[in-house]
């Protein structure tokens, strides 16, 4: 049978955000698919068999979906689509739903689009940090685990929801042995929260985050100077949270004050402890599972939104462990 042609009529624009950077995402899709996807100038054209072509084009739909509604398209995006390309997008964007369908709704606009789940794991830990005012968000590398908190928080602060977002984790190796360090409180802890500020910086941009660094509406604490404090109207991040002691993890799981919400980010398989049976973050996991009011969301390697590569990692690491 001959093979023959689809059309999808699209903007300039659209084509190009599809097409992806030199044309990256089409040829991933024709290398899926064993089609031929062309530009003419006013849309794609799919050649190929009939059950193929069909399956590129619903590929092809679905990322102009994510375009239409402002989201930016990435490469695992991509490759999502392709291994599942009848399955419903986990982050679509919709109108305000009912309060069971609310973590379909986009967290917050980032500068380059609504930053939304991209997985079914990543929706549920977004549902999670609506519902709860503690948070444990479990993970490896790359899950997003930190960066939706981090989005989360920062939707909150801007509806004024809470009044300023406070961020801590523990540092050199949960030791916090900042002294010898150069420079003052900020400039000695800001290494291990790049992350974060990388994070800070995709969604709020660099001129906002600094007037709102500047006016103490986003605070960054090492996690030993947070003793003693009550955080009341706060959203505080907990990140790296393995490498805390028991100690330390009841310490600042007892900052929570009025009007606060609190998230505890942290991959249980890379702790730097040199007792790895001391991590406050297993410790407080089993014992406040069933606690009412927490809220626990575990991501894996089927959440990681990096290079592909990143969990196929991970999974061989699991794997040797089991």
């Amino acid at each position: 049978m001959a093979a023959k042609d689809d059309f999808i009529d699209l903007s300039t624009d659209a084509v190009l955000a599809v097409s992806g950077p030199a044309q990256r995402y089409l040829a991933l899709i024709e290398s899926a698919f064993s089609v031929l996807v062309e530009t003419p100038g006013n849309g794609l054209k799919i050649s190929g068999d009939t059950r193929n072509r069909h399956k590129a084009a619903a590929v092809i739909r679905a990322l102009i979906e994510r375009y239409d509604t402002g989201v930016e398209i990435g490469e695992d995006d991509v490759r999502r689509l392709i291994q599942h390309p009848a399955a419903p997008l986990a982050d679509k964007p919709q109108h305000r739903a009912p309060a069971g369908n609310d973590q379909l709704n986009a967290v917050v606009m980032g500068r380059r689009g609504a930053i939304v789940a991209k997985t079914p794991g990543q929706a549920a830990y977004l549902d999670a940090l609506r519902r709860y005012d503690l948070v444990f968000g479990l993970g490896p590398a790359g899950s997003g685990k930190t960066f939706l908190a981090v989005a989360h928080g920062v939707s909150l602060l801007l509806k004024g929801a809470v009044d300023r977002l406070v961020i801590t984790r523990p540092a050199v190796e949960a030791g916090e042995r900042l002294g010898f360090l150069p420079g003052d409180l900020n400039e000695k802890i800001d290494p291990y929260l790049t992350p974060i500020w990388q994070a800070l910086d995709d969604i709020l941009g660099p001129q906002v985050l600094a007037k709102k660094r500047e006016s103490r509406e986003i605070e960054v604490a090492p996690l030993a100077y947070m003793r003693g404090r009550t955080l009341s109207y706060a959203y505080v991040i907990i990140d790296e949270a393995q490498n805390t002691t028991r100690m330390q993890m009841k310490m600042i799981l007892t900052r929570l004050g009025e009007g606060s919400k609190m998230v505890v980010t942290g991959d249980p398989s890379q702790i730097d402890l040199p007792h790895r049976g001391e991590s406050g973050l297993v410790h407080a996991v089993h014992l406040l599972d069933r606690v009412q009011g927490v809220g626990m969301s575990e991501l894996t390697a089927e959440d990681i939104v990096r290079h592909e590569l990143v969990a196929r990692i991970v999974r061989a690491y699991d794997n040797e462990f089991k």
